[in-house]
């Protein structure tokens, strides 16, 4: 059986898009008070940033599954 290789750097790259979701929100809740511009675009920049994550996890569970099926 093959050994899966799993990018590294694509997980690195998710885990940066999670790190800053994370500080927006974080920055969203903290103006949503004071600034309610600020903390909506802070919302729509994690929106955008989760779907990044998303996508690139998808790619690297895709890559896994082709490893997968081509290994059987």
């Amino acid at each position: 059986m093959a050994q899966q290789q799993i990018d590294v750097n694509q997980l690195n790259q998710a885990k940066a898009n999670v790190t800053l979701t994370q500080e927006l929100l974080t920055q969203a809740i903290e103006k949503s008070t004071s600034d309610q511009a600020l903390a909506q675009e802070a919302i729509k920049q994690a929106s955008t940033e989760i779907a990044s994550a998303q996508t690139t996890v998808s790619q690297i569970q895709s890559a896994i599954m082709t490893q997968q099926s081509e290994s059987q």
